[in-house]
């Protein structure tokens, strides 16, 4: 992408009926290490690849705990998402003060959604440059949930975002039909560690500092394992070989400072 005369401002649409600035946001998630969620038929799973700036660093964390029923994994810019994930807490924290009862995800992200959207039309404001994977579950069962820098979200079986998530999102494409009626946890996640391992490069590979998972499900609070406690979970799928990893990113690809 280069810059021309429409992309100065958010407010500002180019002849070809297009916002670059949202465009721009959208690439800051095509760059941010890859993350993603999957749906069964009593969990939401989120597992995601952490990143560390340099070998003096510790890795930069992903996950996110919204509420006792609710968390995000991100893709993007880091410091959008602390926004974001504030902004959720405090609308959990709100509802259960009123009403007592925990706020359901729906209605969570469409509270996103609107703040998100704010940014998109008013002059000297810019979108956010991250990515959600909002893992929940609420008495209609589990959720997982995308929402986009143009401030769309979707509703999803199951989804991958971030740099090289292309190659899991094909994994998860072929066994989509199959998490629906997958009821143990451990099988959920050892499918979304498998489709994130496909996200690796050729001389990588998942380990204990590079991984997180988080959980929630019907009678389960939403929990975030790191570290060590992710060595159970890569156990499951060490013995396995890994598919074929993607060509190498493109040149650019890493210019922002996004995880």
């Amino acid at each position: 992408m280069y810059r021309n005369q429409y992309d100065n401002d958010v407010s500002v649409w180019s002849p070809q009926g297009r916002i670059h600035q949202i465009e721009y946001a959208m690439e800051a998630v095509k760059q941010g290490a890859a993350t993603l969620g999957i749906k069964g038929k009593d969990y939401a799973v989120v597992v995601a690849l952490k990143r560390a700036s340099s070998d003096l660093s510790s890795h930069q964390k992903k996950i996110i705990p919204i509420d006792e029923h609710a968390g995000i994994s991100i893709a993007g810019l880091t410091s959008d998402a602390r926004i974001l994930s504030r902004f959720m807490r405090t609308e959990c924290l709100n509802h259960r003060y009123v009403y007592g009862s925990p706020l359901s995800i729906s209605r969570l992200v469409s509270q996103v959604g609107d703040k998100a959207q704010t940014g998109t039309q008013i002059m000297g404001r810019r979108p956010y440059g991250v990515g959600l994977l909002v893992a929940g579950c609420d008495e209609s069962g589990p959720h997982i949930y995308y929402i986009c820098p143009s401030s769309n979200f979707y509703e999803c079986k199951c989804m991958a975002i971030g740099s090289r998530s292309q190659s899991a999102r094909t994994y998860l494409e072929r066994h989509k039909d199959e998490f629906k009626n997958v009821e143990d946890l451990n099988e959920l996640v050892a499918h979304a560690l498998r489709a994130l391992r496909d996200c690796l490069p050729n001389e990588s590979e998942l380990t204990t500092k590079n991984v997180s998972v988080g959980y929630v499900g019907r009678g389960t609070d939403f929990t975030i394992k790191d570290d060590e406690e992710v060595a159970e979970y890569l156990k499951m799928i060490e013995e396995e070989k890994p598919a074929a990893a993607p060509a190498a990113p493109a040149a650019g690809e890493e210019a922002l400072d996004v995880q």
